[in-house]
């Protein structure tokens, strides 16, 4: 049966190349060399900084905040998404009777929300289970509805969505704006879509991934929208996760930002990520190098994806799963893990469930973090504005011999005169610094230092001693100094 399905896929895809010669793929190893060709070199022999310093920076902050730009209308997603996507671990895996716990069916899905609900995730905002490619019938049913393999899901998708629920879990569904998905199962062309987000939403669905395979540009300037008011015409809250800029080379003028944060609650700019460091380096080469243009474009409710969390896999040491956890948190990226939580060793749990990073992702204020340096020894910073006048700071390294000490100040870095509460997200250290006095980061190679800055100190002896003692609670809700708890 596996033989059959495969070969059906190799001549349907190539039935579907020859007639089309539009159809793009973000999982087409076309589209990715497309894409890749794009990304400049990956780090310049300059020793100068970046014309986006701090300075730049701040205006683009604030022109950020100044100018209104309107979210999808759904009221969902005002921090970035999190939970677990199935595609980059378990890809198109339907062979149950070989592979049984790892194939794609609902036991592999209720597996990994038992995970999510009794290991500690949940409670640390990871609530999606994401179902991606390959989940349905080859066929829709009498009344042209997509339905579910009969075999790898017999409980049907709306028992899953309720077994999810039950837990307090969100779950996710895959879908694919063209006559086909990416992998070959039925797709959801014009003439489809308002059925479709009325079956998703009848499956008490809570998100959809809308892929782009076997769909032009012109199909999908008209299917994104429409699939957009379809889902909100349903009365169910559904999330949306649109592909279509991945399948323009993700850059204006052929994307148009402004649109996608008024139809979609986020979108895929790029291709998918694989289980390698090179992978990761990738998309984080062209998220910085684009950054002026992505920036401004995220928010609450709309946020770019730079595609899963691969931490707990085999491609990443744990200094290169310390890296991608920081910069997708600089990145106010959705951070959807796609591994085996059942067998997830404690090094990269412990990465995936550091509060203090995840506390930077989910800051309320939604702004996108920038590179604003990079050195010609390797070393790169990066900046995020947060909440309470605080910030992010990640200090990593491109260089593959040896720790380097890299030597700098606040001020260097553009902050302003004060004293500043430092906490190293994963030493959980603290220190005071003020902005003039030198400091060093050791940086592992690919590895990283990541801080939280908080706000110049504004110390007053009297509010904390009174007798010579101290008086009341160290942390005052109404102290734009004081750490929020999820930091702690």
């Amino acid at each position: 049966m596996l033989t059959t399905h495969t070969t059906y896929k190799t001549a349907l895809r190539t039935e579907l190349d020859e007639g089309d010669p539009q159809r793009s793929g973000v999982r087409e190893p076309q589209l990715k060399g497309s894409l890749r060709s794009s990304i400049s070199s990956s780090i310049s022999s300059s020793g100068q900084s970046l014309s986006h310093r701090m300075p730049s920076a701040l205006l683009v902050l604030a022109s950020v905040l100044t100018v209104t730009t309107v979210a999808l209308d759904n009221g969902l997603m005002r921090t970035p998404p999190m939970g677990w996507l199935a595609w980059e671990r378990f890809r198109c895996d339907i062979d149950c009777e070989q592979d049984p716990k790892n194939c794609i069916s609902e036991k592999l899905f209720i597996d990994m929300a038992d995970r999510l609900s009794e290991d500690g995730w949940r409670e640390l905002g990871y609530v999606y289970v994401n179902i991606d490619d390959c989940w349905s019938s080859m066929e829709r049913d009498k009344q042209g509805r997509l339905q579910p393999d009969p075999k790898r899901f017999p409980g049907g998708i709306q028992k899953l969505a309720r077994y999810m629920h039950d837990r307090g879990l969100k779950l996710g569904i895959y879908g694919d704006m063209g006559t086909h998905t990416c992998g070959g199962y039925p797709g959801t062309p014009l003439d489809k879509i308002k059925i479709d987000a009325q079956t998703f939403a009848d499956w008490e669905v809570d998100m959809l991934k809308f892929d782009g395979c076997y769909s032009n540009s012109i199909e999908q300037a008209q299917g994104y929208p429409l699939m957009s008011k379809a889902l909100n015409a349903t009365g169910r809250p559904i999330g949306y996760s649109c592909s279509w800029p991945a399948y323009q080379g993700g850059l204006p003028p052929k994307v148009n930002y402004t649109q996608l944060g008024e139809i979609c609650n986020l979108w895929r700019n790029y291709g998918d990520i694989q289980d390698s460091w090179d992978s990761v380096m990738s998309i984080v080469d062209w998220f910085f190098e684009n950054q002026d243009v992505l920036t401004p474009a995220a928010g609450p409710g709309r946020w770019n994806d730079p595609d899963m969390l691969i931490i707990g896999n085999f491609g990443l040491s744990m200094d290169q799963s310390r890296s991608q956890m920081a910069l997708w948190a600089i990145m106010a990226a959705p951070l959807f893990m796609s591994n085996d939580l059942r067998t997830i060793n404690s090094g990269a749990r412990n990465i995936l469930q550091n509060k203090m990073a995840i506390g930077i992702n989910q800051d309320p204020m939604g702004i996108q973090g920038r590179r604003i340096l990079k050195e010609k020894s390797g070393i790169e910073v990066f900046w995020r504005p947060l909440s309470k006048n605080a910030s992010a700071l990640v200090f990593f390294s491109r260089r593959n011999d040896m720790p380097y000490r890299y030597q700098t100040s606040l001020r260097k870095l553009s902050y302003t005169t004060g004293s500043y509460k430092i906490f190293d997200v994963f030493t959980d250290k603290s220190m005071v610094l003020k902005d003039s006095t030198d400091f060093v980061v050791s940086v592992n190679p690919t590895g990283v230092v990541m801080w939280y800055v908080s706000a110049p100190a504004k110390f007053n002896l009297r509010q904390f001693y009174r007798g010579g003692r101290l008086q009341g609670p160290a942390h005052n809700d109404n102290d734009e100094n004081s750490i929020p708890y999820v930091l702690l």
